[in-house]
C-alpha cells in the first residue's frame, strides 16, 4: 500500500503523544509510591502530599489527574479519591466523589476498566474514548498506571486528555492518506478518523480489531488494508481503501 510510510509516521506520533502523556504521570507515581511506602499505616490526609506533583501534570493535554487507592489501602477509610482537574482561566479544581457505599451517590470505581485492567494486568492502560460524565461530559481517554504498595496492587494514578485533542494532532495527517484511515482502540472503537462514516466512538467491525489484537497484534500489509499497531500503547492505525 502506498500509504505504508505515511501510516508508519501516524503510528509513530501517535506512540510518542501517549509516551508524553505517561512521561508527565510518572513523578505522581513516583510520590504515590514513596507515600505509600512508608512506615506504619498511611491515611486518607498523607494523599494530601500528592497535590503539588498532580497540579505539575496538569495543563497541555492533561485536563484531569490524580491517584485513586485501592480498597483498604488506606487506614482510615475504605476507598481514596484525590483527583484534580483543570478550569477555565483560574487554579485546578479538586474533584470530590461521594465514597459513602451506601449513597445513592457513590461511584464504585473498582468496576471501572481504567482500574481494574491495571490491577488485574500489572500494566498502565488506556481506557476510551467514552464520554466521561463525571468530569467534563467530553469524549476523553484515560491514562492509568498501577501503583503498588510491597509488591501488591494499591491504586492507579491517571490523567484524562479529550479525544478532540488527539483529533487535532492527527486529523491533518490522517487526512493527507488515499484511504479511510482511523485511530483505533483495542477493541475496534474510533478515537480519529478523516471520514465522517467513522464518528468517535463508533465501532469498526471489519476487520475484527479485538480478535487481531488478542493474536498478538502483528501488523498488517495486505491489499487494501493498513493495521498497525501505536508502539506500546493499546492504540492502532487502520487504513482501508474508500
Amino acid at each position: 500500500m502506498n500509504d505504508t510510510l505515511a501510516g508508519e509516521g501516524i503510528a509513530e506520533e501517535v506512540s510518542g503523544i501517549v509516551e508524553d502523556v505517561f512521561a508527565r504521570l510518572a513523578p505522581v507515581v513516583a510520590a504515590a509510591g514513596a507515600i505509600l511506602g512508608r512506615t506504619g499505616p498511611v491515611r486518607a490526609a498523607d494523599l494530601d502530599a500528592l497535590r503539588p506533583d498532580v497540579q505539575a501534570a496538569l495543563g497541555g493535554r492533561i485536563v484531569g489527574a490524580g491517584f485513586i487507592a485501592a480498597p483498604d489501602t488506606l487506614a482510615d477509610q475504605r476507598f481514596g479519591f484525590e483527583w484534580w482537574t483543570c478550569t477555565p482561566g483560574g487554579p485546578p479544581a479538586q474533584l470530590f466523589i461521594s465514597l459513602d457505599p451506601g449513597s445513592d451517590h457513590f461511584l464504585d470505581y473498582t468496576r471501572q476498566s481504567w482500574f481494574t485492567v491495571p490491577r488485574d494486568s500489572g500494566r498502565r492502560h488506556i481506557t476510551g474514548p467514552y464520554v466521561d460524565y463525571l468530569c467534563t461530559d467530553e469524549y476523553t481517554l484515560t491514562f492509568t498506571v498501577p501503583v503498588l504498595r510491597n509488591g501488591t496492587f494499591a491504586g492507579v494514578v491517571g490523567a484524562d486528555v479529550f479525544v478532540h485533542e488527539f483529533e487535532r494532532l492527527l486529523l491533518p495527517k490522517l487526512r493527507r492518506v488515499d484511504g479511510r484511515a482511523a485511530v483505533i482502540n483495542a477493541q475496534g472503537r474510533v478515537i480519529a478518523a478523516n471520514t465522517a462514516r467513522q464518528a468517535t466512538g463508533s465501532l469498526v467491525r471489519d476487520p475484527d480489531i479485538a480478535s487481531w489484537w488478542n493474536a498478538g497484534a502483528q501488523p498488517v500489509h495486505e491489499a487494501g488494508t493498513l493495521l498497525l499497531r501505536c508502539g506500546d500503547a493499546p492504540i492502532a492505525l487502520l487504513v482501508t481503501r474508500r
